[in-house]
């Protein structure tokens, strides 16, 4: 558990403020991302090589891709589609010749990236809306250039470097469209295009060789440490077969949907508050349904009673896959914590956890550690300092009864 020597280590990762940078982890700027300093100092204060950590609300992949390259075996879910193929392609290690392959493709992509050229249209796509504010006077261009890249990545011969192409196409579209005031040129979208392919061969390349010095040290082949990341929701995990190679789970590190705040996992906003489905179409994922969908209910229920229905499901489920020893860390935040956290605490409770408070580290009377958040996104421009630009970290474990865990 926490000692003097890793202490500090452990308070430099949770008050970080750096941004989000290292390995793979920018191929894509996903809402509500970890801070990979802060998760790798857990996953280093409190496991050890070859150990096992779950993430039952993978997002952006932090956590996974952070265990692996560390040597910790992964496991992840998530009710995204495309949280799930952002994890995926995040933790691929390629090979040579997929490096050499993609670095080939984009070398020949970059000119034919040309406005005139005959698009190849995603027809199946635009009838059912995934193209949706994205075909305006204003967008044309960009929702043009992408439809050529997205078909010209079928070029590529491994499933692996075709992902990594529409991971590449994701990551610019996103710069070019998600929030802009201003939407770039098609020659400023080609320059985007070929640097963040660039930097993302060279990041792919860093966590790699990462992966692999890690499972040389346990003698183990780079593809032992590869996470598996499924697309489910963590109710029911305890059924799951697929479970049963990942046991014991040492840590469980995660994010959960946070009460209350408004947080749009999967649209972008496109000129305004225009949302469109475009990331599910660009990367061949299928959309769930509603914000609500990701959310655990909307935040404008009646004391959001749905999203901690929800969440007492989830962690239920999480904690028939705990042991004695496996600690649960959670960061979380909240539109109204006055009341929010404690009805939190309570839903921890239900779902048979009790809440674990380390001195040393809190800056908070009540024995918690809260961190601020710089440049939170969501409307924080307009209200200024908002409950949501600060989390606190929980950290729990099984509560046992008589020998025995809750429910058995």
């Amino acid at each position: 558990m926490i000692t003097p020597s890793n202490t500090a280590l452990l308070l430099k990762g949770i008050h970080s403020q750096e941004p989000v940078a290292g390995l793979t982890h920018d191929f894509y700027k996903y809402p509500a991302r970890f801070s990979p300093f802060f998760t790798r100092a857990v996953i280093e204060t409190f496991t050890q090589p070859g150990e096992v950590i779950y993430d039952p609300f993978l997002g952006g992949g932090t956590t996974v891709v952070e265990a692996s390259s560390l040597g910790r075996r992964a496991l992840g879910t998530d009710i995204s589609s495309l949280a799930v193929f952002l994890s995926e392609v995040k933790t691929t290690v390629l090979q040579q010749a997929q490096v050499k392959a993609i670095r080939s493709w984009i070398d020949r992509l970059g000119p034919s990236l040309n406005i005139l050229e005959p698009a190849q249209r995603a027809h199946d796509w635009v009838e059912l809306g995934y193209q949706r504010n994205i075909n305006t006077t204003e967008t044309w261009r960009i929702r043009k250039l992408v439809e050529l890249a997205v078909a010209k990545a079928s070029y590529l011969k491994t499933r692996e470097e075709q992902r990594f192409a529409r991971c590449v196409v994701l990551k610019t579209a996103q710069w070019a469209l998600d929030c802009r005031k201003k939407i770039p040129t098609v020659k400023e979208f080609r320059q985007q295009f070929h640097a963040n392919a660039t930097e993302m061969l060279k990041a792919a390349t860093q966590y790699g060789l990462a992966v692999r010095e890690a499972a040389g040290a346990q003698h183990h082949d780079r593809d032992a440490l590869r996470p598996l990341c499924l697309h489910r929701s963590a109710v029911g995990i305890e059924e799951d077969p697929a479970l049963n190679a990942y046991r014991p789970i040492k840590l469980v590190l995660t994010s959960p949907p946070y009460p209350g705040v408004h947080v749009l996992y999967h649209r972008w906003q496109v000129k305004g508050r225009r949302e469109t489905p475009a990331p599910f179409w660009i990367t061949a994922s299928l959309d769930g349904q509603g914000a609500s969908y990701y959310t655990f209910g909307d935040r404008k229920a009646q004391q959001l009673n749905s999203y901690f229905e929800q969440a007492q499901a989830a962690f239920t489920s999480i904690a028939k896959i705990s042991d004695r020893q496996t600690l649960i860390v959670q960061m979380v935040a909240f539109a109204e914590p006055e009341w929010q956290l404690e009805r939190y605490s309570a839903m921890m409770d239900n779902a048979g956890f009790s809440e674990l408070t380390f001195p040393q580290l809190a800056n908070s009377p009540d024995g918690r550690i809260w961190r601020s958040v710089p440049n939170r996104k969501w409307y924080a421009s307009q209200l200024g300092i908002t409950a949501s630009s600060k989390e606190v970290v929980l950290f729990h474990k099984l509560r046992w009864e008589n020998g025995v865990p809750p429910g058995n």
